[in-house]
């Protein structure tokens, strides 16, 4: 069992490491050593916490960078600052508004929205209905937004917005009522429009909520705006919305986890054979990101032994299949119950696996557990499920976690898809379907003539299925599944090369927040200063 002193030493090791990124960083250094102890640490002081990780590794990176004729020490201390700046969040609005219950009962309904980085225009982010919303929750999961963005070459700021309520104590009127205005709210004080700030779905909402946002939007602040519709993404298709978003969270984490699992040199790591197939999986949460993430894994060959959800937990070594899982569910609201594994009570987030899949909420590993934990990868679909003590112990014991940052970015990769298909004006695919079955189609004839030419009589050329299916051209999902995957695998290897270069190991979370770190930098200093 590896001891508090232990997390602690660890974690001053790499604090002592971090120069001074403001005057007051002794203050900063006592803060990592109280946030490396905490088992529930507040969400923005676990984001800090990892930054001030990956912030020394970035400095020297961003120095080397630097082409700017000038001299070492005005060139660090440039560095520094920009680094330093890109902490706090740029701009947090509160606010609060009444709404007119069904019943006639007047409640106050209070909201959030937090823009990190404006470096890259617009901001993106998710917006969430949750009666757990606090403001620092909000900047916390805006800072992650920036870093996800840069680490994946998606040319957003980073942002979130959260409501503090209940969704399931609303009416579907009320819910519709709280949107709408929370939409004109948002316009009024410039956190929203296609080019400024574009939220998306999160946590308690969805397609719907997407919908009343870009329809209020479009008949209030943006009613001459011609790219209205791209104030926000994850909408249905029909309101401009593109195939293949709903599933982008979940398939973003299969092939992100996916690039180690194919790495021979980190499956001798952590002691696996290179390869998804055959691996065994525990998953937590069976909502839209655990629900995708299960059926890629399982159509690749890996085994779902384990399925953990709020109301209880089900069992099966044989393998659960994601698709009759999801029927199950669907048709009596709950995983309990299911025929193809058993109920247990047994904590099987300890369970012995492969790989842990947490795709449900914060902070589930931690100090308490951490040295338990049996998988050999865990793949972050949740926004920070493990603490940083637990971290500290996880790479301790040669644990590699694929972070969050990077693990669950295929949503706000094809939220970017759905936005520029908005601004076009026009859906993937649709100016090259004929030409492209055309093109297919003479190349065929071309092969026959060349092949009756040469010999006599008729030579039938027949495509195979594939080749017939793809005759027609891609499909919009078919263009945005491999973005997507091209987009993953791509940043997959920058993270790689970026552990390798610093001699990491299996810290794959630091390596990434240095991948970050580094753009977001890099691209702030070419772009130089207004107004300092």
């Amino acid at each position: 069992m590896l001891s508090k002193g232990v997390v602690l030493r660890a974690a001053l090791k790499r604090a002592s490491t971090i120069r001074c990124l403001s005057e007051g960083w002794r203050g900063d250094v006592e803060e990592v050593k109280k946030v490396a102890l905490s088992s529930d640490p507040p969400f923005s002081k676990i984001v800090d916490y990892y930054f001030n990780k990956a912030a020394p590794y970035a400095e020297d990176a961003i120095n080397q960078s630097v082409k700017a004729k000038m001299g070492k020490d005005i060139k660090e201390r440039l560095v520094s600052g920009v680094l330093s700046d890109l902490k706090p969040c740029n701009s947090v609005l509160s606010l609060s508004f009444p709404l007119r219950r069904d019943n006639g009962e007047i409640v106050t309904i209070h909201g959030y929205r937090a823009q990190h980085s404006q470096h890259r225009t617009p901001c993106k982010g998710g917006m969430r209905f949750s009666d757990e919303v606090e403001e620092d929750e909000v900047k916390a999961l805006a800072k992650l937004m920036t870093y996800k963005c840069a680490v994946c070459d998606v040319p957003f700021g980073g942002a979130k917005a959260g409501i503090k309520i209940n969704p399931r104590d609303f009416s579907d009127m009320e819910l519709e009522k709280i949107t709408r205005r929370f939409t004109v709210e948002l316009a009024k004080k410039g956190f929203l429009g296609p080019g400024i700030d574009v939220p998306a779905p999160d946590m308690g909402t969805g397609e719907r909520e997407m919908s009343w946002m870009a329809d209020t939007y479009k008949n209030t602040i943006g009613t001459t705006d011609i790219n209205s519709h791209a104030c926000v993404t994850g909408k249905p298709i029909v309101m401009g919305g593109i195939h293949g978003r709903t599933s982008a969270t979940g398939r973003g984490v299969y092939h992100s986890t996916k690039i180690f699992l194919d790495d021979p040199q980190y499956m001798e790591m952590v002691g696996l054979v290179p390869g998804v197939s055959g691996k065994t999986c525990i998953l937590q949460g069976f909502g839209n990101v655990g629900l995708h993430t299960a059926r890629y894994f399982h159509r690749a060959g890996a085994k779902i032994i384990a399925v953990i959800e709020w109301d209880g937990t089900i069992y099966n070594p044989s393998g659960i299949d994601p698709k009759e899982l999801e029927d199950w569910k669907l048709e009596h609201g709950t995983i309990k119950g299911f025929p193809g594994a058993t109920e247990t009570t047994e904590d099987l987030l300890e369970g012995e696996c492969d790989i842990l899949l947490p795709c449900a909420k914060e902070k589930v590993i931690t100090e308490e557990n951490a040295d338990r934990i049996k998988a050999k990868v865990i793949a972050e679909g949740a926004n920070g499920p493990i603490t940083p003590a637990a971290d500290e112990i996880l790479i301790k014991k040669n644990i590699l976690v694929v972070p969050d940052i990077y693990c669950n970015s295929g949503g706000v990769t094809v939220s970017y898809f759905e936005w520029l298909k908005n601004l076009n004006h026009v859906s993937y695919g649709r100016l090259t379907f004929k030409y492209e079955f055309d093109s297919n189609k003479h190349l065929l004839q071309s092969v026959q003539s060349s092949l009756e030419s040469r010999f006599s009589g008729k030579i039938p050329v027949t495509p195979t299925p594939e080749f017939e299916r793809a005759m027609g051209g891609a499909s919009e999902k078919d263009i945005v599944n491999s973005g997507l995957e091209y987009t993953m695998e791509r940043s997959g290897r920058k993270i790689k090369e970026t552990a390798l270069a610093h001699d990491l190991g299996v810290d794959i979370r630091t390596a990434a927040f240095v991948l970050a770190l580094t753009k977001i930098s890099n691209n702030i200093i070419m772009a130089g200063f207004t107004f300092t």
